[in-house]
């Protein structure tokens, strides 16, 4: 039972640790954001049918109400996505990772206007922590700043994925996971074929190595690992261990693109992962 704990955990950092790829990648790779974004779908779309066909889940979608519910759920993925890599291209992988890492505080402030409970006074608490660690983070809270603008993308992000997992949590839970991954990212390459069409798509062959790897290890395979760990550990502790994301990303981008986090990095970023950790083991006591 030890060694079967010690493998199931390894599997969550595994797949925690590959997820965090995407703040490097998304800053190193040289295309337009969209197209960034319909590579990834459209490729870890195609891995994980294969996936779901080699496993053989079910991978029908068994109304319109949970076609509808999962047509929004892309919506906001991929809104998500570009937002968010938007940030790490106007500021760096560490504003923009931590910025975003203000979804699970988000997610509690918004859960009351889902499913019917009050609002948490704790949670007004924590939202307060976390807007002073956004304030430390900027620089000048100057909005003709990049890395103000980055910031608050990276909000508008973590908002747009704190609604994706509500709205699924809400109406869908008869589904594997992996194949709810699937179905939303395979209609987010269909929406973004227009993107596809109208912008600079010359230099994909040489971006290419790089695009098949934020397919395949980050959406593919991380998040696939990440939705499998839920079978052996509770939302809270997947995701605390999940909140090592952005100092992950902090230390790929010093090896990989030599960006050197500030002061103001470290205190701000301290403050958000704080209230992430304070967050889960509430919930998990809860």
């Amino acid at each position: 039972m030890k060694n079967q704990h010690t493998n199931h955990l390894l599997e969550l950092l595994i797949g925690t640790l590959f997820i965090s790829t995407s703040g490097v990648l998304g800053k190193f790779i040289d295309l337009p954001t969209p197209v960034i974004i319909w590579c990834r779908s459209a490729l870890g779309g195609l891995f994980l049918y294969l996936f779901c066909r080699y496993r053989k889940f079910d991978i029908k979608i068994k109304s319109k109400k949970d076609f509808s519910t999962i047509l929004l759920s892309a919506v906001l993925l991929g809104t998500h996505w570009i937002t968010y890599f938007y940030a790490l291209k106007m500021s760096n992988v560490a504003l923009g990772m931590l910025s975003l890492f203000t979804f699970p505080v988000i997610t509690a402030l918004l859960e009351p206007l889902f499913i019917k409970t009050k609002l948490n006074i704790i949670h007004v608490f924590l939202g307060i922590i976390v807007l002073i660690g956004i304030y430390i983070l900027a620089p000048k809270f100057d909005f003709e700043s990049s890395q103000v603008k980055g910031i608050l993308l990276g909000l508008f992000s973590a908002l747009c994925y704190a609604l994706r997992n509500l709205t699924l949590k809400r109406h869908i839970s008869q589904y594997s996971g992996t194949a709810l991954m699937m179905h939303q990212i395979l209609i987010l390459s269909v929406l973004l074929i227009p993107f596809m069409l109208t912008m600079d798509i010359s230099n994909i062959t040489t971006q290419y190595p790089y695009v098949i790897l934020l397919a395949l290890i980050t959406t593919a395979i991380g998040h696939s690992m990440f939705i499998h760990s839920l079978k052996y550990f509770s939302v809270s502790t997947a995701s605390i261990i999940n909140s090592l994301q952005p100092v992950l990303g902090i230390i790929m981008a010093y090896f990989f693109l030599k960006e050197i986090p500030t002061w103001n990095t470290f205190f701000g970023g301290s403050l958000i992962l704080v209230t992430v950790v304070i967050e889960s083991i509430r919930s998990k006591k809860a």
